[in-house]
């Protein structure tokens, strides 16, 4: 597939570290501690990788200004993070349920916490965008509407990404194109188990500034019935179901000057083997070394990467 060479186009994944999910990367992409050796700083050999990356943790809490600066440091020079928005602002009965707090004291204060996170990050010049993911019962009602307009109005100073997953959106899809352009805001394309209330999507890019994308995996059997919630993540894309993939992203890269892919299929690190795999079928490079056992797990980069002849601690 053939890039706009003006266009800023770039591959991550959806989070850098499941430490505690049953498909952990720590021994897979991740070095794993053994005898002598001391667990490595995952963002750092991370961002030897890849040049951008999700934040999904900052959807579970805000995080603090302290952490997002040492997140910067931690990273080289034109890395770059897209986080998503706390889940206060868009889960309102996730965020009851977590909490016991009540999710619609909802005000300045919030804003205000979340937007003194993005600061370290964006005065370094690595902020990329704020993700808005409104869950699957989130109707385009009139209410919805405004409520989203109001979300945008509130973080106007940031690039935005909104992702909308009930169907209604898309079957009005003038109504929402105009409701995101009217403030720049990307409308985020998802790939995922379709079902009958799902959004439908043509992956062509809304405005010309974002383009955002996320692949969830199309695990369509343990979507809403599963063990672990990271079972709903346990998907490997091959190499042909990716290729319509990185021919959307081809084409939108004519049409909008930044361009971020997000693989959230995490379980087992299988979204780091998939964001190789697009890479290359972009024609971008895969830097850096990859541990032996993670090429053994995912054969299909072997063409794609260097394999470390040692398990390095570091990049």
């Amino acid at each position: 597939m053939i890039l706009d060479p003006a266009a800023d186009v770039r591959v991550g994944t959806s989070g850098w570290s499941y430490p505690n999910d049953p498909g952990a990367w720590t021994g897979v992409f991740y070095p794993r501690p053994g005898r002598g050796r001391a667990r490595s700083d995952e963002l750092t050999y991370y961002a030897a990788r890849f040049d951008t990356v999700e934040v999904n943790s900052s959807f579970y809490r805000t995080p603090t200004p302290e952490t997002t600066r040492r997140w910067a440091a931690r990273t080289p020079p034109g890395f770059e993070f897209c986080l998503k928005l706390y889940q206060k602002f868009t889960h309102p009965d996730m965020y009851e349920r977590t909490t016991g707090l009540d999710p619609y004291a909802l005000g300045q204060a919030d804003i205000d916490a979340f937007r003194a996170a993005l600061d370290p990050i964006a005065s370094a010049g690595k902020l990329g965008a704020l993700l808005a993911q409104f869950p699957p019962s989130f109707h385009a009602a009139k209410v919805a509407q405004d409520y989203v307009s109001w979300l945008l109005d509130a973080f106007a100073d940031y690039p935005m990404a909104v992702e909308l997953r009930h169907r209604s959106w898309s079957d009005e899809a003038a109504s929402t194109l105009a409701l995101l352009g009217a403030r720049g805001a990307a409308w985020v394309q998802i790939d995922e188990p379709k079902f009958r209330f799902s959004i439908r999507q043509d992956f062509q890019p809304n405005v010309p500034g974002v383009y955002y994308m996320r692949l969830h995996g199309r695990n369509a059997a343990k979507w809403w019935e599963r063990g672990h919630p990271a079972e709903r993540y346990d998907y490997l894309y091959s190499a042909a179901e990716l290729a319509p993939v990185a021919a959307a992203v081809a084409e939108a890269s004519r049409a909008a000057h930044k361009l971020r892919v997000y693989m959230n299929n995490h379980f087992e690190a299988k979204a780091v083997a998939n964001a190789v795999i697009l890479k290359h079928q972009l024609g971008q490079p895969a830097p850096g070394e990859y541990p032996p056992e993670f090429v053994r797990r995912y054969p299909e980069v072997a063409d794609f990467v260097t394999v470390s002849s040692r398990s390095p601690l570091l990049p």
